[in-house]
């Protein structure tokens, strides 16, 4: 069955996250000078934006920079926040064409003023937009927006406004970033490592993972069209039987 016919009868991803790993190693497989890797991975994101968008796809998530990318080289820090300044101002012309909504996540203390009023900027011009929304990862942490979540909670036991005995996951579940989005059903990592290094923990708790070789920059719609159609074929059981799943389907 081609890939075409198998996405037209399934039930889609309502939410991809990728991390976008193998930059480096791909610019020095090419023979490519210091952080061109980076510069070539920057054009891969593009086809993948189209993809989504015209198959349905409702929130793509990126990870640009985590949490613990700022122990790089600074010259290599220095270039990725210049190639994710240079990724916005070049990706909004196609979120107005797209009607796509650009949200940002992680820990914005850490980024310069002039690129925090930038991702403010981008997400307000594009707030309304409901065709799709692309979620970048910068300065993000899996850890880090748990424990944030907690402190606002512990901020509200503190003030009187909320009784510990309350908490519970889906009121932490609020408080962590993307939280009025649907969870990341699917979670694909680039560049051949089979870890999810600290990337939406909380989302990702009942993710479907995929792992492939290729590098970032050459990581094409085709090959996520694929992965989309084998997210297809998995049933998704989330603690139920399969005998279960099967029943509801039936009733639907």
């Amino acid at each position: 069955m081609s890939t075409s016919a198998v996405l037209a009868s399934a039930i889609l991803p309502r939410h991809i996250a990728i991390i976008m790993d193998g930059n480096n190693r791909y610019g020095k497989a090419n023979n490519l000078g210091q952080g061109q890797g980076h510069v070539a991975g920057k054009n891969a994101l593009d086809p993948l934006v189209d993809y989504c968008v015209n198959t349905g796809i409702k929130v793509l998530t990126v990870f640009a920079f985590s949490s613990e990318n700022w122990q790089r080289p600074p010259s290599e820090v220095a270039l990725l926040m210049q190639l994710l300044t240079s990724t916005i101002h070049e990706q909004m012309p196609r979120m107005n064409e797209y009607r796509i909504r650009l949200r940002f996540i992680g820990d914005r203390s850490q980024l310069s003023d002039s690129l925090q009023t930038l991702m403010a900027d981008a997400e307000e011009k594009t707030a309304e937009f409901e065709a799709m929304t692309l979620v970048i990862a910068i300065s993000y942490g899996g850890q880090w927006d748990i424990a944030n979540a907690a402190k606002h909670l512990a901020q509200q036991v503190q003030a009187g406004k909320l009784k510990a005995e309350d908490i519970n996951k889906e009121l932490l579940g609020n408080y962590v970033q993307l939280a009025d989005t649907p969870a990341v059903d699917m979670l694909v990592r680039t560049g051949g490592e089979y870890r999810i290094s600290n990337f939406l923990l909380w989302q990702s708790a009942y993710a479907e993972l995929f792992f492939t070789p290729t590098l970032w920059p050459d990581f094409t719609a085709e090959e996520l069209a694929m992965m989309v159609a084998e997210f297809a074929k998995r049933q998704r059981r989330f603690g139920k039987t399969s005998e279960q799943i099967v029943t509801e389907q039936q009733d639907q």
